[in-house]
């Protein structure tokens, strides 16, 4: 992704390695810091998940994978048996940081292949570390697809809801929703972005934060504004990620993602989720299998360290809601566009 500091530009991407070390752009700090965050082995790396230093289905997957890579290589003995026992411990680590993005168990599962297939410990670790790395430039590539795909439905002058950050930020480059966003940009067309500010994590700034970097307009708006300039005729078209689609096409995705679905149908919006296919989990048959993360209520009540609400009041705080698949329009994939109901005949497509 491109990064302006001190009107300087440089490429990064959201996560990498590096002699063992895996480096995040410290979300937490943005938009007004720019910081790289170090993670010297698999515990550090499960607690940057959890804790959000990273956030969103794909980065959250090659953070994984980059994680189990760091766990082989952390294990000092020959014994593959124990090192399998080892790695086992590490899996179930990373498994629990964050229950409702599929690409993270995507990523964990894709990892055991490689773990399996090693006749030693020390194949399993060059087999791993390779695999760390392909998994995320494989994610990089069905993004920029993604984007490829997704820009035909933008027409020059469009104005675009998105909600949360499903940006560069929120993958390891392009991003999902924001990847066809870059490539209207890229070719020219006149576009402006209504970017949801998506509390309590206010992760609509991250998107802030990269379209501003692309140079691209945009202008944030309280969530519950976002039905106003649906009804006033300013917005053409909505692009959301996904954390996890089942298998009828349901969508989970951050909370508030199904009130702009409802609105959009209403106002005869159309109404687009884009993710790569690791989002995919056919064990899910629809929405009501998808395990909705509930995180803890000081979200609700603190905003920059400052609580807002009333002394010794509860709230509730669930992560995200599901979109039923019949305010779907469509899904952009690395392999094309598709209605939900045709989701199942992606998976066998050579």
């Amino acid at each position: 992704m491109r990064v302006k500091i001190r009107d300087k530009i440089k490429n990064y991407r959201t996560v990498w390695i590096e002699k063992g070390v895996v480096k995040l752009i410290n979300q937490l700090k943005l938009p007004h810091k720019f910081e790289i965050h170090s993670c010297k082995n698999h515990r550090e790396t499960a607690k940057a998940i959890r804790n959000m230093i990273v956030r969103g289905a794909p980065a959250i997957g090659a953070t994984a994978a980059y994680g189990i890579s760091q766990a082989a290589f952390e294990f000092k003995a020959n014994n593959l048996k124990k090192f399998r026992v080892h790695m086992k411990k590490a899996e179930s680590l990373l498994a629990k940081t964050r229950p409702t993005a599929y690409n993270l168990f995507h990523a964990i599962d894709f990892m055991k292949i490689f773990l399996r297939e090693a006749n030693s410990v020390e194949e399993a670790k060059q087999m791993v570390f390779f695999a760390s790395n392909r998994y995320a430039s494989e994610s990089v590539e069905k993004c920029r697809k993604i984007g490829l795909f997704g820009e035909k439905l933008i027409k020059n002058n469009y104005k675009i809801l998105t909600h949360c950050n499903a940006g560069a930020l929120g993958c390891v480059d392009y991003g999902t929703a924001l990847s066809p966003i870059r490539f209207a940009h890229y070719n020219k067309k006149n576009i402006h972005v209504f970017v949801d500010e998506t509390r309590p994590r206010l992760q609509g700034y991250l998107t802030a934060w990269e379209l501003q970097n692309e140079d691209i307009k945009f202008s944030i708006i309280a969530d519950n504004a976002a039905g106003y300039f649906m009804q006033n005729g300013e917005i053409d078209l909505v692009i959301v990620g996904a954390d996890r689609i089942a298998k009828n096409g349901d969508v989970a995705n951050k909370i508030g993602t199904y009130e702009k679905a409802v609105l959009a149908r209403e106002n005869g919006i159309p109404f687009y989720v884009a993710a790569p296919l690791t989002t995919f989990d056919f064990n899910c048959k629809n929405g009501k299998d998808i395990v909705i993360e509930e995180r803890s209520e000081n979200e609700i009540h603190f905003i920059l360290g400052k609580r807002i609400t009333p002394k010794n009041s509860k709230a509730r705080n669930p992560a995200f809601d599901v979109t039923p698949s019949k305010y779907i329009r469509g899904i952009i994939t690395e392999r094309g566009i598709v209605k939900p109901r045709e989701i199942v005949d992606l998976f066998t497509i050579k």
